[in-house]
């Protein structure tokens, strides 16, 4: 069957029907596509792949079974995988009482169905009734889904910026806040002082949270799970296990199952 995509040069903001979703795939290579806002608030359903949101106060990662929701006029950027899939679902404002912040959501099986199958129309088929009782039972059912956990809280505080673009990258999600302190040129209690008040957390745990989104990612792409916990600085790949299974209810190969399934 054939897939409907954005069609070149198409606004979604100018279609004017309460919901348009369109399904995409990224290229080969990961990609990052610049700040911009949508008139429509946006949900971003990855199909296959990731895809990672940055908004002035946090980073959101959404793996398959969990989407990305986007207020309209939210300023934001999106990192994707390679070979990554998704579906774009961009809703009206004031069609439902979606969430006022970004945010994750957990999909349900029934919501992701509802999606696939407007992603398979034409534009031209939204204007019967037959789909627009379809997209009127999403608006209903994407009220319900429950918030998700793949946040990490960020702010535009400057060494905080400096902080979040350092440790992302490769092997550095591993050091502890000393390290940290001396490469933003603070003391270990200012800092300290400075991720509580920018942003709600104290380092370790948000460090445990970026390790968690890194880890995921690295799942995806197919990466070894002992390679990623000596990577992100755990003793063993036991307490590795033992962090990811905490926080998301499965092991990392459970995970790996349920995302190649």
């Amino acid at each position: 069957m054939h897939i409907p995509t954005i069609p070149q040069g198409f606004d979604p903001d100018r279609h004017l029907d309460k919901v348009g979703v369109f399904r995409v795939k990224a290229s080969e290579s990961f990609y990052e596509l610049p700040f911009h806002q949508h008139r429509k608030g946006q949900l971003i359903l990855p199909l296959q792949g990731t895809i990672t949101c940055q908004v002035a106060d946090g980073i959101w990662m959404a793996p398959t079974g969990q989407a990305i929701w986007i207020p309209s006029h939210v300023i934001h950027s999106n990192k994707v995988s390679q070979h990554a899939e998704f579906c774009f679902v961009f809703i009206e404002p004031h069609s439902a009482e979606m969430p006022k912040e970004c945010c994750t959501l957990r999909i349900s099986a029934l919501v992701r169905e509802l999606i696939f199958r407007l992603a398979s129309l034409p534009l031209s088929q939204y204007h019967t009734s037959k789909t627009q009782r379809l997209i009127a039972v999403l608006l209903d059912l994407l009220v319900e889904q429950p918030i998700g956990k793949l946040q990490l809280p960020m702010s535009n505080h400057p060494k905080i910026r400096l902080l979040v673009e350092a440790i992302q990258q490769p092997g550095q999600a591993k050091h502890p806040a000393a390290y940290w302190a001396k490469k933003l040129a603070v003391s270990e209690r200012s800092l300290a002082r400075l991720m509580i008040n920018e942003t709600g957390l104290s380092f370790r745990p948000w460090r445990q949270q970026l390790q968690l989104i890194i880890a995921i990612n690295r799942l995806v792409d197919g990466e070894r799970v002992e390679i990623i916990a000596h990577e992100l600085g755990y003793e063993s790949v036991t307490a590795f296990i033992t962090m990811f299974k905490k926080a998301l209810g499965i092991t990392p190969g459970q995970y790996r199952q349920g995302f190649t399934a």
